[in-house]
């Protein structure tokens, strides 16, 4: 029987086998290096472009707070001007006030009486003057009562002096019926007066 000898059959086969691993081996390596490579860009692209999504909504959120600013400022400038005309409006309906007023301080002066001062504060009347007798202040007080453009009268200081020929100094204050206010007290005073004969 024949001996063969299988030896360098075998080296061969596995230096064959090495050599595979081997090649196998290093197309796996470069495999796992291109898929890494390949992973790495995609998620650089992909965080790249949320960074630029992100300074895009930065961008319109600072230009959001502009406008936010701007609305505000003009609601601000709304107000103003608001209560700027309400005033004026208010001036406005109030001006002849003053003249109601001076014409019902004649009305209401009864005879033997004269005011030596008018001072105003507000809505606010400081009458001082000189009467012949108390009673003449009281007539005037109730005058005043009964007035469209003035209401509650109050005496704070009379004075006689037996050496005044007049007889009697007082100071007394008395509040002006405003049309300024809303529009029913406005409307008050109108009437009154047309009612009046």
């Amino acid at each position: 029987m024949p001996q063969i000898n299988l030896l360098p059959w075998r080296a061969e086969q596995r230096k064959e086998r090495k050599m595979a691993f081997l090649a196998a081996l290093g197309g796996g390596t470069v495999a796992a290096l291109l898929a890494t490579g390949v992973i790495y860009m995609l998620f650089s692209s992909m965080i790249s472009g949320q960074q630029q999504r992100n300074e895009r909504l930065k961008a319109e959120i600072a230009t959001l707070d502009k406008q936010i600013e701007q609305i505000n400022s003009l609601e601000a400038q709304k107000q103003r001007f608001i209560s700027r005309m309400d005033i004026i409006e208010k001036l406005q309906r109030s001006r002849p006030e003053i003249v109601h007023v001076f014409d019902e301080l004649v009305r209401t002066l009864p005879d033997g009486t004269f005011l030596t001062g008018v001072t105003q504060t507000g809505h606010r009347l400081k009458l001082d003057g000189v009467a012949q007798s108390s009673t003449r202040v009281s007539t005037f007080m109730r005058n005043i009562d009964k007035s469209q453009w003035l209401k509650n009268p109050e005496l704070s200081v009379i004075e006689t002096k037996k050496d005044q020929a007049l007889g009697a100094t007082f100071t007394l204050f008395a509040d002006e019926v405003t049309t300024a206010g809303d529009e029913d007290d406005a409307a008050k005073p109108r009437a009154r007066k047309g009612a009046s004969p």
